[in-house]
């Protein structure tokens, strides 16, 4: 959604990772102006899918930039609110299947009757907004809640990156020559 919005192109958002950029914008935007249905709504289970959500967003994107007269890469006027739409979606999705494993797991006796925590991690987890709603989620329910400071929620992509310094420190499962492998970059 960062993309498709050209947040790079922003001036309050310019040096900011999509994410980080989307919530910055958010803070201030009116998540009313714009409605995005809930993917998945009519499956009852635990799983997550937001390419639904981001077809939904990419048409109103669309639809704007027809109605401001604006071209793809433009900035729209109404990019905050569109922002706000979009994370409150994000948080309502992942809150309601959160809800929904926390549901299942003590449903099936997964979780000790006490003492249950719900852990967020991961990029996601840097999301305040996110995390607000997860805590809210978690006191509900009277499960514990572990969330890393912000700074340590990181994409996987540096935890991967991470874990392949520490292997290589350590000696484990490294290749120390590359002939013939093949890759192939994206």
């Amino acid at each position: 959604v960062a993309r498709r919005l050209s947040l790079r192109k922003h001036p309050e958002c310019h040096s900011m990772a999509g994410g980080k950029a989307i919530e910055h914008l958010a803070q201030t935007g009116n998540r009313q102006q714009h409605s995005f249905r809930l993917p998945m709504q009519q499956y009852r289970n635990c799983d997550f899918s937001f390419s639904g959500l981001q077809n939904l967003v990419n048409k109103a994107i669309i639809q704007k930039e027809k109605e401001e007269g604006i071209q793809e890469g433009s900035i729209l006027s109404c990019v905050k609110d569109i922002a706000a739409a979009v994370q409150h979606a994000v948080a309502l999705h992942i809150i309601q299947r959160t809800y929904r494993a926390m549901l299942f797991c003590i449903k099936n006796s997964i979780l000790p009757s006490k003492n249950a925590t719900l852990v967020v991690s991961g990029g996601v987890a840097s999301n305040q907004y996110i995390r607000k709603g997860l805590q809210t989620l978690a006191d509900a329910n009277d499960f514990a809640f572990l969330c890393p400071p912000p700074r340590l929620c990181t994409d996987n992509g540096v935890m991967i990156a991470w874990n392949g310094i520490e292997r290589l420190r350590a000696g484990l499962g490294v290749l120390h020559s590359t002939d013939g492998i093949r890759y192939e970059p994206k």
